[in-house]
């Protein structure tokens, strides 16, 4: 068998093929496939050692949050094929003002809103586009909602590949949008919504020879479980009680859920943390399956809501998320517009800011502390997924009274903070600030 080889999540088949075959399920039972490895020769006290002196070198891949834990997913068979912009790196923030309206004693953000495009993306992005050049592809191709597009299309811009990047027309954030335009990439708005494009792109990419770098391919799940090492390695090597991160699509809770698993196996940690995936309330299909008894899965045909980045109704990454939820005795919340809103600007009075969907962390963190589920006194990581300049209208609407839900009912601004209009005049504002 290979170092390094494609498998079957599906454990009734199992089947397995090499990791140069272009294929994102299963040819035999169309399952889901992960990259998987040889069991390594190396310890975790080696690499514990390795990790560290990395931080001081200053070649590119080990200046990368991503690259430095390379042998973790030891998938390419030349650093050549690397593509990186110097992305992970992101921070570990204590927000006690965030804690307090969670009812915790402390939490701790993960912003993934540090990356080089502003989103968590740029963690399986740079994997994505450095297997995309291992396997000799020319053009690569995404479906997004927002901040995958921006993250591909700067990988492959930086990768010397041709970015094709498909969006439902109308339901993007300008802030996004503008990075892919930026970025070069050739943008299609389709009149459909995300699972319908993602479905048209399939055969597209097929009948065209694209690389489809959506989290359905494992090697942007490989990326993405960096955010986990990384995490470990901050807190070194202790894990927190809880990760709490928002489920839209479900490949980052997928991916952090193994990453923690094979840290785990490895000998890198001794406990795994508890998972909780909060699901905006209009796209929660997610929720909707684990919170029922008989458990069959429903997509959400028309899924809404104004955190985009998560306003997926058929997220491929289910079965995936499932077993890392039941692995780590975690679970699924929900969260209302409403209490999205007011999360982010909690957030943002600590100083620390991200996209609407990373604030679905707090507002599900919230309701979780309250229903008994999490205790005040747990050490609770919360993924912040994207950048506070992410959706800028989002943010002013809100602060200015005229945020509307998708159903066009008003959200209060329970934390507003509007701009004030003021004369050209001293003794005025003076008056005013006194």
């Amino acid at each position: 068998m290979p170092t390094s080889f494609l498998r079957c999540f599906n454990t009734a088949c199992a089947a397995v093929y090499p990791v140069t075959e272009v294929i994102y399920n299963c040819p035999k039972c169309g399952g889901l496939l992960e990259a998987a490895y040889e069991k390594p020769t190396w310890t975790a006290t080696e690499m514990k050692r390795t990790f560290r002196e990395r931080r001081m070198d200053n070649a590119p891949i080990n200046q990368s949050g991503i690259w430095r834990y390379r042998e973790l997913y030891p998938f390419l068979d030349s650093d050549e094929h690397i593509v990186t912009l110097r992305e992970g790196n992101t921070p570990l923030l204590d927000a006690p003002r965030a804690a307090k309206y969670g009812g915790l004693d402390q939490i701790t953000f993960k912003h993934q809103g540090f990356n080089p495009t502003g989103s968590f993306k740029d963690n399986g992005m740079t994997c994505g586009a450095s297997q995309a050049r291992r396997l000799g592809m020319q053009r690569v191709a995404c479906v997004s909602t927002g901040n995958t597009s921006a993250s591909m299309a700067a990988y492959a811009s930086a990768g010397g590949l041709q970015p094709i990047i498909f969006i439902p027309h109308g339901n993007i954030s300008y802030g996004k949008l503008a990075q892919a335009l930026e970025y070069g990439a050739q943008t299609l708005q389709v009149e459909a919504n995300f699972d319908q494009i993602l479905a048209l792109v399939r055969v597209l990419a097929e009948r065209l020879g694209i690389y489809l770098l959506n989290s359905i391919n494992p090697f942007r799940i490989e990326g993405q479980k960096s955010i986990a090492i990384e995490m470990m390695d901050q807190l070194d090597w202790n894990p927190p009680d809880w990760i709490v991160l928002p489920g839209g699509n479900l490949g980052n809770v997928s991916a952090v859920g193994k990453g923690l698993r094979e840290l785990k196996e490895h000998g890198f940690i001794t406990k795994l943390p508890k998972l909780a995936v909060i699901q905006a309330a209009g796209s929660a299909p997610f929720y909707d399956y684990m919170a029922e008894a008989g458990r069959t899965f429903h997509s959400v045909t028309h899924p809404e809501t104004l955190a985009t980045a998560i306003k997926i109704g058929d997220p491929v990454s289910w079965p995936k998320a499932e077993l890392e939820i039941r692995t780590a005795g975690g679970v699924v919340e929900s969260a209302s517009e409403q209490e999205i809103a007011d999360a982010k600007a909690v957030i943002g009075a600590a100083g620390i800011g991200c996209e609407p969907a990373s604030a679905a962390t707090l507002a599900g963190i919230k309701k979780l502390t309250a229903a008994g589920v999490i205790r005040a006194d747990e050490h609770v990581v919360a993924i912040l997924t994207g950048h506070v300049l992410k959706d800028p209208d989002y943010i002013y609407r809100y602060h200015t009274g005229q945020l509307k839900d998708p159903a066009g009912s008003a959200i209060a601004a329970t934390f507003g903070n509007a701009p004030t209009v003021v004369p050209n005049d001293a003794d005025a504002i003076a008056k005013l600030l006194g």
